[in-house]
């Protein structure tokens, strides 16, 4: 059963157990954004991240500003109704205030597998008054449980169109543990059309040596990750119609007026993003 919070309320019952003796992905991204919920462990492993990938907090960024780009192009095209799976720990802004900025009336459910994002879900909760959020304790790699979770909460309706974002997650989900059927499932049960998927995830493409070190970091701390190259990365729109540009490396989709006079580039940042449609 996940632990489960609506609207402006109280999280009801919640008992969290940290272990903050074990680096975790959600506190080393907190680390390279410049957060401070994270533990020495996490600050060790982010560091000899940094050592091999030193580009690290930079592809964080790029991740951050493409989640703020995608979420407000979708509440703009009239989307109401946002799911995001990975939420990580809470940097404002988060995907409720950005869409919400567009239209106060968006709904939005927030799923996490770390504890420590439990701690913080009250920051997921401050939606605007004609809005409506919620946060469940639940894993990606059981997706049928996740959305029975969501259906649960009420907040979100999966007969109207639905944003699923997973951004900087699914290379966190091995091919063993059914990443594609994983997503899949999701897919299926947002069965409207107008429903949309933004995935962004960690590619060699752009810099193998330095991606295949980045691996070897992060499964020697404990975290399981792997990066996957631009048809392997499209396999996850299969049947969908992806937006325009397409699948490009994060800072190129659709930069804004906050991007300009920076410069990503793509072996910086080693992520592909997309968002693609319901037919």
């Amino acid at each position: 059963m996940a632990d489960e919070t609506q609207g402006n309320g109280e999280i009801p019952g919640a008992e969290v157990t940290l272990d903050i003796h074990r680096p975790h992905s959600a506190r080393m991204y907190d680390y390279f954004l410049g957060g401070t919920t994270n533990f020495e462990p996490d600050r060790a492993a982010a560091a000899q991240a940094l050592a091999v990938f030193p580009n690290a907090p930079i592809a964080a960024r790029a991740n951050r500003a493409f989640m703020h780009r995608t979420t407000r192009m979708l509440a703009r095209r009239g989307i109401t109704q946002f799911l995001d799976v990975g939420t990580g720990i809470p940097t404002s802004p988060n995907l409720h205030e950005i869409a919400q900025q567009v239209d106060p009336s968006c709904r939005v459910v927030y799923a996490d597998n770390d504890p420590i994002v439990l701690t913080h879900a009250q920051a997921l909760l401050r939606s605007t008054p004609e809005g409506r959020t919620a946060y469940i304790q639940a894993d990606v790699r059981d997706p049928e449980h996740v959305l029975d979770a969501v259906e649960k909460t009420g907040v979100l309706d999966l007969g109207r169109p639905v944003a699923l974002s997973m951004n900087a997650l699914l290379h966190f989900v091995s091919d063993d543990d059914g990443v594609f059927d994983i997503a899949e499932t999701f897919k299926r049960r947002l069965r409207t059309s107008g429903s949309a998927l933004v995935l962004s995830h960690f590619t060699p493409d752009f810099a193998p040596e330095d991606a295949a070190r980045g691996v070897r970091v992060y499964r020697e701390s404990g975290t399981y990750v792997q990066a996957r190259a631009r048809a392997e990365f499209a396999r996850f729109f299969d049947g969908w119609n992806l937006a325009d540009p397409g699948i490009v490396p994060t800072p190129r989709w659709h930069p804004d007026a906050a991007s300009a006079g920076t410069t990503v580039t793509d072996a910086q940042a080693s992520c592909y993003g997309a968002v693609a449609f319901r037919p």
